[in-house]
């Protein structure tokens, strides 16, 4: 039971990298939510027409994903602010007098990372999987199952090609009981040729959206007119480009390490609506596989290197911690995103992919701990 006796030092120790962390939890996750996840929902509801309460529920769902993100670069920025105000304070200069070494200093935090190793581990193994994947299907549900609200009349629906040239638009006169009246529909996807198709009925189905009693016209972008056809019934494929980004793609993200691996052994690898996956995908659901291993132990092999990084000389009077953990964070996912690039290409084996970004920083890391813990 030594083992699990915290100290006076443990304690304060933890108590300082713990109030920190929490705040870099906070910031980082809305920071990666700004950047990344906030554009999407934005594009989707602009694009698409996506309702604002399913943008709040993906917001909800991609949480999960957000904070395992956010783990590791606030148990870094935790350590280094944490190591580099005690020095400030000359605390760390006191308790090396009194015979304490850096090493036994540093216990705590590594106790910290360690924790926050599990909870990445756990977090991204039962609960990613499971809300990336309601996430994906919501998504794909809100935009293939697009309801006019009922009553609502003259409603115009614009889809977007790359997020920014119009492809389609849509104009519905009247909606009753979630059936579409008198519908027209302007495709200028193809070159040189403009689609008009009218329809006197529609709903939303699970393929996309149907007609009734339709007519379609190709006309030339002169004003010529290139066919004409009629159609009892006819489905219109509502955000077809967002629905093979949903669809396509590899599957780490939405199963956990061992669904993976029994995946990866069986040769059963396919995208989540079970077509094949192209040969790069299908290298990066092998990274997946194996960053499920290696990401949870970031947090460990950056405060490796941050602990010693953080150690500034006593001359120095001014806190370098937080300029010390952007560039740590900005170097380790430089490599990382150099590492997975290179995997995904097949330049270098896919565990290796995955490992060499951990394996850099814990090689530089030892070299920098091993100078300040036990040769000062």
């Amino acid at each position: 039971m030594k083992f699990f006796k915290l100290s006076i030092l443990d304690k304060y120790v933890l108590r300082q990298i713990s109030e920190i962390f929490i705040f870099g939890i906070l910031v980082f996750t809305s920071i990666i939510f700004a950047s990344d996840t906030f554009t999407t929902l934005i594009k989707q509801i602009s694009n698409y027409g996506m309702p604002v309460k399913v943008a709040f529920m993906l917001i909800l769902l991609n949480l999960p994903a957000i904070v395992v993100m956010s783990i590791p670069i606030s148990v870094l920025f935790a350590t280094v602010m944490t190591v580099n105000r005690m020095c400030l304070a000359s605390e760390l200069t006191v308790l090396r007098a009194c015979g304490v070494s850096v090493n036994r200093i540093a216990k705590p935090i590594f106790v910290f990372a360690a924790l926050a190793t599990l909870v990445t581990f756990f977090i991204n193994e039962t609960i990613v999987p499971v809300t990336t994947q309601q996430s994906r299907y919501l998504a794909m549900w809100s935009i293939t199952q697009r309801h006019v609200p009922n009553g609502k009349k003259n409603f115009t629906l614009k889809e977007l090609q790359n997020g920014i040239e119009l492809k389609r638009m849509f104009y519905v006169e009247n909606c009753e009981d979630e059936e579409f009246k008198n519908v027209s529909i302007l495709d200028v996807s193809t070159p040189k040729t403009i689609q008009i198709v009218q329809a006197t009925k529609g709903t939303a189905v699970e393929k996309g959206w149907l007609f009734k009693n339709a007519s379609a016209y190709t006309i030339s972008t002169k004003g010529k007119n290139l066919s004409t056809s009629w159609f009892e019934e006819t489905i219109v494929d509502f955000g077809s480009e967002i629905k093979k980004s949903l669809l396509s793609g590899d599957q780490g993200s939405t199963h956990n390490f061992f669904e993976l691996l029994k995946m990866v052994k069986n040769d059963n690898l396919t995208s989540i609506n079970g077509q094949p996956l192209s040969e790069e995908d299908r290298r990066e659901s092998i990274i997946s596989l194996w960053d499920k291993t290696a990401f949870p132990l970031t947090s460990v092999v950056l405060v490796l290197l941050g602990v010693p990084l953080a150690i500034t000389p006593p001359r120095v009077r001014y806190n370098r911690g937080f300029l010390f953990s952007i560039l740590i964070i900005f170097f380790f996912y430089l490599i990382r995103a150099f590492s997975i690039s290179f995997g995904q290409s097949g330049a270098i084996i896919p565990i290796l992919a995955a490992w060499l970004p951990n394996i850099f920083i814990a090689f530089i890391g030892i070299i920098l701990y091993y100078r300040k813990a036990f040769r000062i």
